[in-house]
């Protein structure tokens, strides 16, 4: 077989498992990350999550496709936004911002419970490994690294990431209709540059960082 049908194939058969991994483990942390953001609303008054149906573990209420995506391609990515108003708060910033920040507080929290599962299924394991327990450490891994790296994307103060909905609540009103008028604009900027590989390395590194702390918590020396 030629070596570059033979690097083609492999890199597919590469891809297909990362995906048999990822998949899953979106269709677990997307929708507890949009509960998180419905849960806090209706917490802070307003049900319009509740009434559309959107504090759910159903992953299909939640999934956006181009999100989906580009978590896929690139690592990093979003779900449908839960729909909240404003309107219903007492304070109409700090509400949005405390919304916005308990769907990435939900992956941190996921990512860290994840690492305690890993640590805790590792230990138990004794001689050779089999097959399904290395599926099994594989799995728990990918959950540590994507629901770190859903944290740490969500946490971008751009349109319409929740970041941008914590920021937005240091900023007076001018800036604050300034900063969304133009956040489309930031938005495509964002994703060309993940698309184009610019801005995934700083990103990465961040999420590397988060969880090399997070080992050094629960003194582990690998995640491999």
């Amino acid at each position: 077989m030629p070596t570059a049908v033979a690097s083609l194939l492999n890199n597919l058969t590469n891809y297909l498992m990362q995906m048999l991994y990822t998949l899953p483990v979106l269709l677990i942390a997307f929708p507890i990350h949009e509960c998180s953001h419905g849960l806090v609303a209706y917490a802070l008054g307003d049900d319009t999550a509740k009434r559309q149906g959107r504090i759910t573990l159903n992953p299909l209420k939640h999934l956006d496709p181009f999100g989906t995506i580009m978590l896929v391609i690139a690592h990093f990515g979003w779900a449908k936004p839960v729909p909240v108003n404003p309107n219903n708060f007492k304070n109409r910033k700090a509400g949005m911002a405390l919304v916005a920040f308990a769907g990435p507080i939900s992956n941190l929290i996921m990512g860290f419970l994840s690492l305690v599962l890993f640590k805790v299924f590792f230990s138990s394991l004794s001689g050779n490994i089999s097959t399904v327990q290395y599926v099994i450490l594989d799995f728990i891994r990918y959950s540590v690294i994507i629901n770190v790296g859903l944290f740490i994307f969500n946490l971008i103060p751009i349109p319409p990431l929740d970041g941008s909905r914590i920021i937005a609540l240091f900023l007076p009103g001018k800036a604050e209709d300034f900063y969304y008028r133009y956040g489309s604009i930031l938005q495509v900027a964002l994703i060309m540059l993940i698309f184009f590989g610019a801005f995934t390395g700083p990103l990465m590194q961040m999420e590397n960082n988060v969880i090399v702390k997070f080992m050094n918590i629960l003194q582990m020396s690998n995640l491999t």
